[in-house]
């Protein structure tokens, strides 16, 4: 019985952590669009092109989004130390944002005092062996977004241990709450002290992953597009691109006499830099360009497969889910309301959609296309593929997503009729379908009621939390679960990961439901 609590425990804790990286990639996401166009805008090459964007007043415009479009970049990794606390915490949430704070400075501050005791600093050798630079304005030992990530962890753990912890009367006032801020500042004093001793053993597993993407050569990027479109049905994904985007695994490159670790930081530095001129193709071929092929050309074309294969009477029915999806994926870069479409009713199809994926990021890898950023939409394409000029090879983008279109909807208008899979639509349950999409298209409000009873009840809920597309949740008794009834409310998918965890797949309004279920669990 223990084992299976601890796997449980673990699962659940992995959905949180990976819930928790969406605050700062959502800003990063954004701040991403704001350098993408201030930089392009202010570039000789448009200035020249378009004589009117020469202009004073313009281009302190473009300066200023170029400016506040970095502080996602240069602030990523305090952002994560704050974000995990803030996202893993359950009660008094601010507490333990202020924390993680806390705990990243004074963290940062001890590997400071063991530089300075070391003779360290000052020593342009040692220096470089042992990675120093700058973090929050303290010289310590850049452990990147692992170590914004191990803290983040940590003052989790101790906020959830002490946030009601007691002190003796004479003490009272620095109890509680309180406390946690002091208890993370003294952990995470004494962990900074032996970070310099373990650090390099980090690196080098890093270091390791990195060599093994490295080794696979082109299939490098296939092999990353696969395994995030494997592990998204499960919600992992988001430690995968992490990983990737924000660690040496990613790669490492001087750009603009700094050394930068991980893709995206990587393409965000060539972005900002004056003196770069173009991107690196083996940096982009993990990030947005890779994507382009699936969700602008391969998904479009696997819902108007779903269409054609729907019973000629339903097919107006689904019409509006399936182009709210095909939108969500083109406009917003949200693949999931279209992909848990098929996920549940073939699953073998859902693997050939990861691998057709990943071949997507091989391919745009091969022809040299440098397009990055992380979302993989028609913005992403504009703003990181058009406006950067000719030289991302951007008009290669609507060839090979047409192309994806093709085999997409070949292939699964193939498997959908071969198989005789009940995609949307092919129902003979007319009724039912009737019901199910009646559910689909209300407004997300008014949900809350019936999906927590579909649930079990409040008192069925020990843990509650949404991504962007999902409730994540952990329940006492999964038997009361009633899948049936949480589809009939619109649910696209229902991924019960063990016998206490499970995720329930609602579409981009799910933060309704979810605050709606909350104030239901909340009230006496």
């Amino acid at each position: 019985m223990s084992t299976r609590n601890n796997k449980s425990t673990m699962w659940e804790f992995l959905q949180s952590l990976g819930k928790t990286f969406m605050l700062p990639v959502a800003l990063l996401a954004f701040s991403g669009i704001l350098l993408g166009v201030g930089s392009s805008l202010s570039s000789s090459a448009i200035k020249e092109a378009i004589p009117l964007l020469d202009n004073i007043l313009l281009q302190y415009l473009f300066m200023w989004m170029t400016k506040i479009g970095l502080v996602a970049f240069i602030y990523l990794p305090v952002m994560f130390a704050i974000a995990i606390p803030l996202g893993l915490a359950r009660e008094e949430k601010g507490v333990a944002a202020f924390a993680g704070f806390v705990g990243y400075a004074a963290f940062n501050l001890a590997i400071n005092f063991f530089l300075t005791v070391a003779g360290v600093l000052g020593d342009d050798v040692q220096e470089k062996a042992y990675g120093v630079k700058s973090i929050i304005g303290i010289e310590s030992i850049d452990t990147g977004i692992l170590g914004a990530v191990v803290v983040g962890i940590i003052v989790a753990k101790l906020h959830q241990r002490y946030y009601t912890f007691k002190m003796p009367d004479a003490l009272a006032f620095f109890g509680g709450a309180r406390f946690v801020p002091i208890i993370s500042a003294i952990v995470l004093g004494v962990v900074g002290v032996f970070i310099p001793f373990v650090w390099p053993y980090f690196a080098a597993g890093i270091n390791g992953i990195g060599h093994v993407i490295e080794g696979a050569g082109e299939f490098g990027p296939m092999l990353f597009g696969t395994g995030e479109r494997l592990l998204l049905p499960i919600g992992l994904h988001h430690i995968l691109v992490a990983l990737i985007r924000f660690t040496e695994a990613g790669g490492t490159m001087e750009v603009c006499g700094q050394t930068v670790s991980g893709a995206l930081n990587i393409f965000y530095s060539e972005l900002s830099c004056p003196d770069t001129q173009g991107f690196t193709p083996e940096v982009t071929a993990f990030l947005s360009q890779g994507k382009m092929p699936t969700f602008l050309g391969g998904l479009p074309g696997a819902a108007l497969a779903m269409y054609h294969c729907a019973r000629p009477e339903n097919r107006s029915k689904i019409k509006a889910l399936l182009i709210s999806g095909v939108v969500a994926c083109v406009v917003g870069g949200i693949t999931e309301p279209l992909e848990f479409l098929f996920l549940f009713v073939a699953p073998v199809l859902y693997f050939v959609h990861a691998i057709l994926t990943g071949v997507g990021f091989m391919i745009m890898g091969l022809l040299d296309v440098t397009i990055g950023n992380t979302d993989g939409n028609i913005i992403d394409f504009f703003v990181f593929g058009i406006l950067q000029g000719t030289a991302t090879k951007w008009y290669l983008v609507p060839l090979v997503a047409g192309i994806w279109f093709v085999v997409y909807y070949s292939v699964f208008k193939f498997a959908i009729t071969r198989f005789n899979l009940k995609t949307p639509g092919r129902e003979v349950d007319t009724a039912e379908v009737d019901s199910q999409l009646e559910a689909a298209f209300v407004n997300e409000s008014g949900k809350g009621a019936a999906v927590l009873a579909a649930l079990g009840g409040k008192e069925n809920i020990t843990s509650l939390d949404n991504c962007i597309t999902r409730l994540r949740m952990s329940v006492n008794d999964m038997s009361l679960v009633d899948d049936a009834k949480l589809k009939a409310n619109g649910a696209l998918g229902v991924i019960k990961l063990d016998e206490h965890n499970l995720q329930v797949v609602i579409g981009t309004q799910v933060h309704l439901v979810k605050n709606e279920m909350q104030a239901l669990m909340s009230a006496s």
